[in-house]
């Protein structure tokens, strides 16, 4: 029984281990800014997680045998105060990863006011999954930014601000472009308008002294041109948490510029489905996303990992 129970202690704690490995620092030499969190980071209420000062990544990749060489960078929502870390990140990393693409999870500083820290994050990440595209088996032309609600947001932001990368910079990853090369966008805010803009979302990205240059400056949908990427949206009708007008007036903008999107509008399902099952219609978005890749051509017969 005592050799029974080491076994199972040591499976446990490898399964730790794994884990562990599985999640790494997005700024090992350190971050640029300060967000000034006010508290210690905390995981709560099951699959939530508040208070973040330190940015990581968690890596999802998939068999060799099933890999497609498509990553999508994961954008976890919560209203810029927090970060639904589960269900609207690891879960949906998971099915990604099930279907040959990799899911990259980050978990981004949240900003208290200090509106360029998420977005420092998020473009960072699209760089560094550039960088170790070879190591992690990603075709660097087929790397995307997906997000839910505030954490879609922060995807549609990564998609209409970007560049070109420094080739000046010291740091290698720095002189890679942080443009993706697709969006996928779940129940996203999109704007903070006046009419339809998400208040909480814009107050504690920006303060609640935000200004209107810095309020047009991320009303993203103000900011498509036709080199903003291909996207994928999906909502709910009856959404009440970030009014639909948000994606369609996205689409809108993308379709104004030549750029190819899928929309797709549920009956019902509400705000903040995520992954979760309810047997209505929007439990297929998933498979939906993976077929519109397929049609799309961001995925590639499944390559084999180096």
């Amino acid at each position: 029984m005592k050799h029974i129970f080491l076994i199972i202690c040591f499976s446990a704690l490898s399964f730790q281990i794994l884990i562990a490995q599985n999640e790494i620092k997005l700024w090992p030499n350190g971050a640029p800014g300060n967000n000034e969190c006010p508290k210690p980071e905390e995981r709560f209420n099951g699959g939530m997680v508040r208070y973040v000062s330190e940015a990581t990544i968690s890596l999802y990749l998939p068999e060799k045998s099933k890999n497609t060489g498509a990553a999508i960078i994961i954008c976890a929502g919560g209203g810029y105060g927090m970060e639904a870390i589960t269900y609207e990140g690891y879960d949906y990393a998971e099915f990604l990863q099930h279907n040959g693409i990799a899911g990259i999870v980050i978990k981004y500083r949240l900003p208290y006011g200090h509106s360029e820290i998420p977005l420092l994050d998020v473009q960072h990440a699209i760089r560094t999954a550039r960088y170790n595209a070879e190591a992690w088996g990603i075709d660097p032309k087929k790397i995307g930014v997906s997000g839910f609600s505030a954490g879609g947001h922060l995807a549609s932001t990564a998609a209409t601000h970007f560049d070109n990368g420094d080739s000046n910079a010291k740091d290698p990853i720095n002189k890679l472009s942080c443009r993706p090369d697709f969006a996928v966008l779940v129940y996203a805010v999109i704007s903070f308008n006046e009419q339809w803009g998400h208040v909480v979302s814009g107050e504690n990205l920006m303060g609640k002294n935000k200004t209107p240059e810095l309020m047009a400056y991320f009303s993203n949908e103000q900011h498509v041109t036709a080199e903003t990427p291909t996207t994928f949206l999906v909502l709910a009708d009856d959404d009440k948490g970030v009014v639909p007008q948000n994606s369609i007036e996205f689409y809108s903008a993308l379709k104004a510029k030549g750029v190819p999107a899928e929309l797709h509008i549920f009956k019902d399902g509400g705000h903040g489905f995520g992954m979760n099952k309810k047997g209505k219609p929007h439990d297929q978005w998933p498979n939906l996303l993976v077929e519109w890749m397929k049609a799309s051509k961001l995925v590639n017969a499944p390559v084999v990992i180096k």
